[in-house]
């Protein structure tokens, strides 16, 4: 294990060693990392998903990183294939340009571009777009859907030669992959070099005041090394360079930030959205230790509730499923105990489809086995998404089945 994972001894924001575990959470494995039946017999490893919390910056964060070839060259999830995302990058294409003037043709580079949904809106309205993308098939394709993608990670030689060949980049976009990078130092030195000096940089990432308010505890998974606030990433941001202009909250992933940053000193006003946002962040209590302590009592509580209500249902003869193959949903099972508990898992993703979960090792189904195979409960593991699952499974609930959904409360539906 040694290998592919090692501990960082400091913040990665402010390089502090005053690091506190605030939320400790069950080791799993790579949360996307389901296998085809010919490799059932192959051990997939656990590894640590516990939270600390920085006690100089205020940054919460991962310690344990995994090496990212481990994590990427594989990597199955496209943008298209989860709830509501094309028609949220639409949106985000309109607000954007809405906001931030551009020239018609200027340069727009996504970074962790994946299947090139965003870039292919900003194509669609005048921009010229470049993709940075490592997962190698999902480069390829999105190259071939018209959505230049190169197929490598982001890097100072990547950035130069974007620049060598494409010019400076008006703007610069990572969206949910800010949260991935150990190096913010080195990544923001590259994103420097290839700004234009109007450009804007815009990144969207979970946001930790959303995490805490409504418990999306199974967004913690192994890509994601860093749960974002504003005033630790306003401090981070000014020792390097650049600055936030603008922050913005959009309700995609269950709450993210959208911050936009220049380079320091550059041409926009700051606007007045970024101290409103340390302010609410700050009224949360999202820097101090005693909010995760009160989370994980909230958590350890869930999880006897469900812990019980399953060991019933079980006892009775029943069937209990879950709904969701995602990476949030190897999470939530690991931290609930709820490994060895499900008979199976359906996904309505094809890509998931006939694959079995992480580790334990869960056969995923169409969700169309919920008739045919006389599930009793289901868990939603997706749970965010849980109306939505009732309402295209009205006709299981009719025929006598029951939801289960485990947050922000265990409640059967």
């Amino acid at each position: 294990m040694s290998e592919v994972i090692f501990r960082r001894e400091d913040c990665r924001l402010c390089a502090s060693n005053k690091l506190k575990l605030a939320l400790p959470l069950a080791s799993s494995p790579i949360g996307d990392a389901f296998v085809p039946e010919a490799q059932l017999s192959e051990f997939q490893d656990c590894y640590p998903l516990d939270i600390f919390l920085c006690e100089d910056c205020g940054h919460v964060q991962l310690l344990d990183v995994i090496d990212p070839e481990i994590l990427y060259s594989d990597y199955i999830y496209t943008t298209t294939s989860s709830p509501g995302l094309p028609e949220h990058f639409t949106r985000y294409a309109d607000e954007v340009l809405g906001r931030v003037e551009l020239q018609k043709d200027s340069l727009a580079v996504d970074i962790g571009s994946n299947d090139g949904t965003l870039l292919r809106e900003l194509k669609n309205r005048g921009l010229r777009v470049l993709g940075v993308e490592p997962a190698s098939v999902i480069a390829e394709n999105a190259t071939a859907s018209g959505v230049e993608t190169l197929p490598v990670f982001f890097n100072a030689e990547t950035a130069k030669t974007i620049k060598d060949t494409h010019g400076p980049a008006s703007l610069v976009t990572t969206n949910n992959l800010f949260a991935n990078v150990d190096d913010l130092v080195d990544l923001v030195s590259n994103i420097r070099s290839l700004l234009a000096d109007d450009g804007v940089f815009i990144i969207e990432t979970g946001y930790l005041v959303d995490l805490v308010r409504s418990t999306i505890f199974d967004n913690v998974y192994h890509e994601h090394l860093s749960y974002y606030s504003v005033e630790p990433l306003k401090s981070f941001l000014a020792d390097n360079g650049l600055e936030i202009i603008h922050a913005a909250w959009v309700p995609s992933k269950g709450g993210s930030l959208r911050a936009t940053m220049q380079l320091k000193g550059g041409p926009r006003p700051v606007d007045s959205s970024v101290e409103e946002f340390i302010q609410q962040e700050n009224a949360l209590g999202a820097h101090s230790l005693k909010t995760y302590q009160k989370m994980d009592q909230k958590l350890q509580g869930i999880k006897s509730d469900l812990g019980k209500l399953v060991g019933e249902i079980k006892s009775e003869g029943k069937t209990v499923v879950g709904y969701g193959a995602s990476q949030s949903a190897t999470t939530l099972m690991y931290h609930f105990g709820l490994e060895d508990s499900l008979s199976f898992i359906v996904d309505d993703n094809p890509v998931k489809q006939g694959l079995f979960s992480p580790g334990c090792h869960i056969p995923v189904y169409p969700s169309a086995e919920l008739y045919k195979r006389d599930a009793d409960y289901v868990i939603v593991l997706a749970w965010r998404f849980a109306q939505s699952m009732m309402d295209q499974h009205q006709k299981y609930r009719d025929d006598g089945g029951k939801f289960i959904v485990p947050l922000p409360d265990v409640a059967v539906l």
